[in-house]
């Protein structure tokens, strides 16, 4: 029995990154003999097994074969016979194909150590396409790591859209990709990827974005990209970024079908239907008056989600930016609301209970946050 670090761990050592987990490989094994030397099996498709100390995953190397289409068609053999090189050569990409033996030897049988010295994104073998959630994959690497799509990987990525493959995807497997995507580095840079395998137009067709030679080519891809690059400054959370897409679409409607379609959480889409319905009027807040300031707030949930509203704010100033190239000032509808929201949650609210009639509590309450928004002046 030999055990092989593998995949992602492999990869970041030799980027230089930190390792968060590392799975390995066992080759030569079964998995009774797993079980009799302390390893806790959790694997429900293929063998895989706890490491009884570090509780690292150890999974028996096995081959795929694609038997129907879908990504549960496969037909999954884990033996003792099969070798490292077999299990690496079933992996998506080269820099993902590699291992480092007990000894720390490494072991690169398809150059994922060049690829990744010349920041190339490179398919392992012509078996890519029978997994169509690769391309996103592809496209959430090249966000993470800056490299480039090898030009015979994304050849193959626009067949794979071309010939229908890529219809077969799951939604939740590409909410689970494309919002990891969106968590990366620099998140844009997934667009012209997708955008270039064909797949971008058809999971946003209401956006309308175009990218040539990897660059945004018309005002929405230009406006994505800017607002992206504004939330990684801005350190903004996925439901944020994910509205920061749904914001180019035509009509809240359109925004509710996207989330739908992509299978976004609820607090994704909420955010991102809020942010359409409100945007505009969020923009002309500083021209607002004091009760329309706080109809906006009541409109927003601000007052009892003010965590959510705070990421309304910044998402919008996020857009301001992509839009108008703004960097240096404060967006002022932020700066605004947020002192006009601190006046109306000051108010004390129980003391206007105490000292009114039931029916009156709620005038009486508004009146009181009016007039503390109106003394900011």
């Amino acid at each position: 029995m030999k055990i092989y670090a593998v995949g992602g761990a492999v990869r970041d050592e030799l980027l230089g990154l930190p390792v968060a987990d590392r799975d390995h490989v066992v080759v030569g094994s079964t998995p009774e003999e797993m079980v009799r030397l302390g390893y806790k099996p959790v694997g429900k498709d293929f063998p895989v097994f706890l490491h009884p100390r570090t509780h690292e995953e150890h999974a028996l190397a096995r081959t795929e074969r694609k038997v129907a289409r879908g990504y549960k068609g496969f037909q999954i053999h884990a033996a003792p016979d099969v070798t490292l090189e077999q299990d690496l050569a079933r992996r998506d990409l080269t820099i993902n194909a590699m291992a480092r033996d007990e000894a720390g030897q490494l072991v690169d049988p398809f150059g994922g150590a060049a690829d990744l010295e010349r920041g190339l994104l490179r398919h392992v073998s012509p078996a890519f396409v029978e997994d169509p959630v690769r391309i996103l994959r592809v496209a959430r690497f090249a966000a993470r790591f800056g490299f480039a799509v090898a030009p015979e990987t994304m050849a193959l990525m626009r067949s794979m859209v071309a010939n229908g493959e890529a219809d077969a995807l799951v939604p939740e497997r590409v909410w689970q990709e494309f919002s990891r995507g969106l968590m990366e580095g620099d998140a844009a840079l997934m667009f012209p990827v997708l955008a270039e395998a064909g797949l971008l137009e058809k999971l946003l067709p209401e956006l309308k974005l175009a990218f040539e030679h990897g660059r945004p080519a018309n005002d929405a891809a230009r406006v994505l990209v800017r607002a992206l690059e504004c939330a990684a400054a801005e350190r903004l959370g996925l439901a944020p970024r994910f509205a920061l897409v749904a914001f180019g679409a035509p009509s809240a409607q359109a925004t509710r079908a996207l989330s739908e379609r992509l299978k976004a959480p609820g607090d994704c889409r909420d955010l991102a239907i809020l942010a359409w319905r409100h945007g505009d009027t969020i923009r002309r807040a500083p021209a607002l008056s004091a009760p329309d300031l706080l109809a906006l707030l009541e409109h927003c949930d601000a007052l009892r989600r003010p965590e959510r509203f705070g990421e309304l704010l910044a998402l919008l100033a996020c857009v301001e930016r992509g839009e108008r190239g703004w960097a240096e000032s404060p967006y002022m509808p932020r700066v605004v609301l947020r002192r006009a929201l601190a006046a109306a949650t000051g108010v004390a609210a129980a003391k206007i209970a105490a000292r009114s009639a039931k029916p009156d509590i709620a005038v009486e309450l508004r009146r009181a946050r009016i007039a503390a928004i109106e003394a900011l002046g």
